[in-house]
């Protein structure tokens, strides 16, 4: 074989040249992929590894439940053997549908002398006037009893279609409002963290919070905090087996109605 030229020379140093700024700027490339996809598996991590709420939530002695039909006909002997020190039962959704197994959980929570209070699913298909009177029909006196707790969130089509702010925020002051100058208390407000930051987070600080947060322990001023969805206990033998479990974060009796 014969010396090769300088064009044979030259173009192999291209060549290399142009394979190494390759690999360079592929590796460039890389790094942002590798970047995003860490943080998606450690967001993954975070957002399925709920028992560290609950890790947290053994922070706070005073715990309670809180059920509705979904937990069917509760054995409430049974459940109030447990490490349990306050009870909310759902009352009333909308301005017409009482909670099925209200009236029976209501007589039976008051037979055993037990700290529990009354809650409002909110409706924002119906007036806020018509919500108010329907439970305040529904629940009557609430002396002895825990605050009202007005519940909002999203339902249904509006987790597709969600409500403007002002109405939601306007709607939602007004049903508190009738609540308070009904019980002479500060009703409750209830909501999941996604819509708590949306709609009432800044505006409504002057109410006590309960919010729900099964990740890790929200960053706000909340007097509960529902830690879990999946809390098993004896008694409970509804088509739902499992209960929300909360933290108080305050003495309850300072939110018992006198």
């Amino acid at each position: 074989m014969g010396k090769k030229s300088i064009d044979e020379i030259t173009t192999k140093i291209n060549i290399n040249e142009t394979i190494k700024n390759n690999e360079k700027h592929y590796h460039k490339a890389k790094m942002p992929l590798i970047i995003c996809g860490s943080l998606f598996i450690l967001a993954l991590i975070i957002i399925n590894f709920k028992p560290f709420a609950k890790i947290q939530s053994k922070a706070y002695s005073v715990r309670g439940i809180d059920v509705s039909h979904y937990q069917g006909d509760v054995n409430w002997k049974q459940v109030l053997e447990e490490d349990i020190d306050f009870v909310y039962i759902k009352a009333t959704e909308g301005s017409s549908y009482v909670d099925e197994c209200f009236e029976k959980n209501k007589e039976a929570l008051s037979s055993e002398r037990f700290a529990f209070g009354m809650y409002h699913f909110f409706s924002f298909d119906s007036s806020p006037e018509e919500q108010a009177k329907h439970f305040i029909k529904t629940v009557g006196d609430l002396k002895g009893h825990l605050v009202p707790v007005v519940d909002v969130e999203y339902y249904g089509k509006y987790q597709k279609n969600p409500p403007k702010k002002e109405e939601v925020r306007k709607t939602v002051q007004t049903i508190l409002d009738l609540l308070e100058e009904e019980y002479n208390v500060k009703p409750m407000i209830y909501s999941t963290t996604p819509f708590y930051n949306k709609y009432l987070n800044g505006k409504f600080d002057d109410y006590p919070l309960w919010i729900r947060n099964v990740y890790f322990k929200p960053p706000y001023d909340w007097t509960i905090w529902q830690y879990t969805d999946h809390l098993k206990l004896d008694g409970i033998n509804g088509k739902e087996k499992y209960v929300d479990c909360n933290v108080f974060n305050d003495r309850l009796e300072r939110y018992i109605i006198k």
